[in-house]
């Protein structure tokens, strides 16, 4: 199939009645056709939008959600998840990494995301030595967003320190270790993997763990173009690290670097002063909001009403997998302002008063830019990334189009998302990834693996 009918589709102005998205053998739309008729064999979606990007992951963590929720004998943080998830991440084959990757990937498409941008940085094996082929673990997620058919940009991680100072790295960092040249031979080894499906770009992982040096000089090697990613400001012992190394805040830091434009995706921001929320606005970055995770975390909450003010762009990424859905990283986000500021309907402009219909189009547009590929639009010379909703549910049952972006994100948990189309290729089905059987059995058997050490 080549072409499908919506008798609604969500296009960049909004929703459309009766057209017909055509697109060629490379996954592009080549035509968007407006006022069309249905065939008369021709099947008829009711509700079609474009497939969000998911924008910031560790696939590897999808193995250890659930598995920390017990409080220790002490106060429990990040710092203390995050032993948690080192001990954790010292186990990982290249074998069960891809299976981790498929079962999340095929998750993230049955709820609506149908590209990722992934934060890779388990580059060695579990002595602290690279790999025969050093981006094998890269090289496998990559095969993991094949097998699903998620599209995906790669970022492999730079981490050269433990923290501000550049403090030697832990033992139990030891998988994570890359410096300047070492990052780039891994983009190198990771070239060919490009295609219509696959970028490549790079992660500096943070100011604690790369230096200001480093980042510049892999930012100037780096191709044109390609998408580069950092954590910041996460949690607030990170800012005060900051000040105390360098007098300056992180995100302040960053900024006066003159580094920053739209290729970059600041991951998390929480913890900004107004002066960057201005800032971070300004330099045509894109703030890379994780609700959920930052909420299982303890983070804090992104300035978001600030941010939309200042004309600041954002997408929403699922971090490390305590949730899946799109849905719920966009609920969250707007339910943490109205917890924080004691609201409602925070994430609006003057020219969209509907919450739901911002916060998607929003980060449609943020996670596109975050990618580095042409997503997010269902619009001529885009990837054919789709969703079609179920007009069949409860939820959606007689629903008129431009009710429907507030009532999927904010009525109920049922998964409303029923076919998804990546490139053009339908890869879920009524609810279920085509390849969903295969990959829970490897799953399975990989959690049963580490589970028993």
């Amino acid at each position: 199939m080549s072409s499908l009918f919506a008798r609604h589709a969500c296009l960049p102005q909004g929703w459309v009645s009766n057209v017909r998205l055509h697109w060629n053998a490379r996954g592009e739309l080549i035509q968007v056709e407006q006022h069309a008729q249905p065939g008369a064999h021709e099947k008829q979606e009711t509700f079609v939008l474009p497939g969000m990007t998911n924008l910031h992951s560790h696939a590897f963590q999808r193995a250890l959600a659930g598995m920390t929720e017990m409080a220790g004998e002490s106060k429990d943080s990040f710092w203390t998840w995050r032993e948690l998830m080192y001990r954790y991440a010292l186990h990982i084959t290249p074998e069960q990494i891809q299976a981790i990757a498929a079962q999340l990937y095929s998750e993230c498409l049955r709820h609506g995301y149908t590209s990722v941008c992934e934060f890779h940085y388990l580059h060695r094996d579990i002595n602290g030595r690279f790999y025969a082929r050093p981006a094998e673990m890269a090289e496998r997620v990559i095969a993991a967003a094949s097998q699903t058919g998620m599209g995906i940009s790669m970022l492999p991680v730079l981490y050269s320190y433990a923290d501000f100072g550049e403090q030697a790295l832990r033992y139990d960092q030891r998988r994570f270790s890359t410096g300047v040249d070492e990052i780039m031979q891994l983009i190198d080894a990771l070239e060919a993997a490009r295609n219509d499906q696959v970028e490549i770009g790079v992660a500096p992982h943070s100011l604690r763990a790369a230096s200001m040096a480093q980042i510049r000089e892999v930012q100037a090697a780096l191709p044109a173009g390609r998408p580069i990613h950092i954590h910041i400001a996460e949690q607030q012992k990170e800012v005060d690290a900051c000040i105390a190394f360098s007098g300056r805040r992180p995100v302040e830091l960053l900024l006066d670097s003159g580094l920053v434009d739209q290729r970059w995706c600041l991951v998390h921001a929480t913890h900004l002063n107004k002066a960057e929320v201005q800032g971070v606005a300004a330099s045509g970055a894109v703030a890379g909001i994780c609700t959920t995770t930052e909420g299982n975390l303890g983070d804090g909450f992104f300035d978001l009403p600030d941010y939309i003010a200042a004309g600041g762009r954002f997408g929403v990424g699922s971090d490390s997998h305590v949730s899946q859905s799109p849905v719920e990283e966009l609920r969250w986000l707007e339910y943490g302002q109205r917890l924080r500021l004691q609201g409602r309907n925070i994430a609006s402009v003057a020219g969209q008063r509907k919450v739901g219909d911002f916060l998607w189009h929003a980060a449609l547009q943020g996670g596109a830019q975050a990618s580095g590929r042409k997503l997010g639009q269902l619009a001529v010379g885009y990837r054919a990334d789709m969703l079609v909703l179920d007009d069949q549910h409860p939820n959606l049952a007689g629903m008129r189009s431009e009710d429907v972006l507030n009532t999927w994100i904010f009525a109920g948990n049922d998964n409303l998302v029923r076919d998804v189309y990546v490139g053009g290729s339908q890869v879920v089905q009524d609810g279920k990834h085509l390849q969903q059987p295969a990959i829970q059995a490897a799953y399975g058997a990989c959690m049963r693996a580490l589970r028993a050490l």
